[in-house]
C-alpha cells in the first residue's frame, strides 16, 4: 500500500500544481480594473470572463481531481506520509510553470529543487511513517483537534501586532496547521466510507473538512498579503508536514521512528526548509513568467499560490 499511497500523493501534488499554473495563465490574460472602475463589480465581471477561459476551467477540473487523489492517498495511507509528500507541489509548480510560460528555471532554482527533494526523501526514509487506524476515536479528536485550534488561535493572535515578514510567517504557519487539520478531517471522512456513503455523510467530519479548508484558504491569502512568499512559504511547507506527523500520531496512532533517526530527520527538515526558501524566491522573482502568457492585455504579476 505504501507505493500506492506515494503515487497517489505525488499525482495529487502534480495535478494541484498544474491547476495553479493553468488558472494563473488564464488570470494574467484578464486585466484588473484600477481606480473608480474597480471594486466588487469589476471582480465579479473579471470572474465571469475567467469562467469562459478554457485554461481556467481546465485548472478548476484539475483541482477537483487533485482533491480526489489526495482523498484516495489518505484512504490507503497515513497522514504523516501523504502530507509531507504534497510539499512536492512546489517543485511541480515551477516545473509546469516553466513549460507553460516558456521560462527555464535558473541554477539556483534547480539547487532548491534538489534540496527539497533530498530533504523529503531523507525525512521520510528516516521517519518511516507507519499507517495506523482508519478513523480516530472522539477523545483523540478532542485532544488533536483542540490542540490544533488552540495553535491557530495563538498564531493569529501573535501575528496581529506584527508587520511584514514576521506576520507573513506566523499566518503561513497558522494556515499550515489548518491545512494539516483539513487533511486529518478528510482522512476521518474517507475512513468511514467502509460503512457506506450514508455513514460518511451522516458523520460530522465531511462538513468540518469543508469549514477547516475554508479557514485555511483565508489564512493563506492573509499570509500572502502580509509579506513576501519567501516569508510565508517555508512556514507553510514545514508547518503542514510536521503538524501532519503530530496529528497522525495523536489521532490515528501512526508511528514515526525516533531515537538515532532524529538526526537524519532533522537534516531532512533543514533541507526542506532551505529548498522551500529557494523555491519561494524563484517564484517571487519569476513574475516575468506572466509576460509570455499575455495576449495583448495588460496585467498585474501574480504570486505562486500553494
Amino acid at each position: 500500500m505504501t507505493a500506492v499511497t506515494v503515487l497517489l500523493a505525488l499525482l495529487a501534488a502534480l495535478t494541484n500544481a498544474s491547476a495553479s499554473v493553468l488558472q494563473r495563465r488564464a488570470a494574467v490574460q484578464e486585466p484588473y480594473e484600477d481606480g473608480p472602475a474597480g471594486g466588487a463589480g469589476s471582480a465579479v465581471r473579471r470572474l465571469g470572463r475567467l469562467l469562459r477561459r478554457p485554461f481556467w476551467l481546465a485548472g478548476a477540473a484539475l483541482l477537483a481531481v487533485s482533491g480526489l487523489l489526495q482523498a484516495g492517498a489518505l484512504a490507503v495511507g497515513g497522514l504523516s506520509l501523504v502530507q509531507p509528500l504534497l510539499a512536492t507541489e512546489l517543485l511541480f509548480t515551477l516545473v509546469v510553470g516553466s513549460v507553460v510560460f516558456r521560462r527555464r528555471p535558473g541554477g539556483g532554482t534547480w539547487l532548491a529543487f534538489a534540496a527539497l527533494a533530498a530533504g523529503l526523501a531523507l525525512f521520510l526514509l528516516a521517519a518511516a511513517p507507519g499507517a495506523g487506524r482508519p478513523t480516530a476515536p472522539p477523545r483523540a479528536w478532542l485532544l488533536g483537534g483542540g490542540g490544533a485550534l488552540g495553535a491557530v488561535v495563538l498564531l493569529v493572535a501573535l501575528a496581529r501586532p506584527m508587520r511584514g515578514a514576521p506576520r507573513a510567517a506566523l499566518l503561513g504557519l497558522a494556515s499550515a496547521v489548518c491545512f494539516a487539520t483539513t487533511a486529518a478531517l478528510l482522512k476521518e471522512a474517507v475512513g468511514r466510507l467502509g460503512h457506506g456513503p450514508a455513514a460518511m455523510f451522516a458523520h460530522w467530519s465531511p462538513y468540518a473538512t469543508a469549514g477547516a479548508g475554508l479557514v485555511a484558504f483565508l489564512l493563506l491569502q492573509s499570509a500572502f498579503g502580509a509579506g513576501s512568499l519567501t516569508a510565508s512559504q517555508p512556514a507553510l511547507t514545514l508547518g503542514d508536514a510536521l503538524t501532519s506527523v503530530v496529528l497522525g500520531w495523536v489521532l490515528f496512532a501512526e508511528t514515526v521512528h525516533l531515537g538515532l533517526r532524529v538526526l537524519p530527520e532533522a537534516v531532512g527538515v533543514a533541507l526542506i526548509g532551505a529548498g522551500s526558501v529557494g523555491l519561494a524566491r524563484a517564484a517571487a522573482a519569476g513574475r516575468e513568467w506572466d509576460t509570455s502568457a499575455r495576449d495583448g492585455a495588460g496585467s498585474r504579476p501574480h504570486r505562486v499560490h500553494r
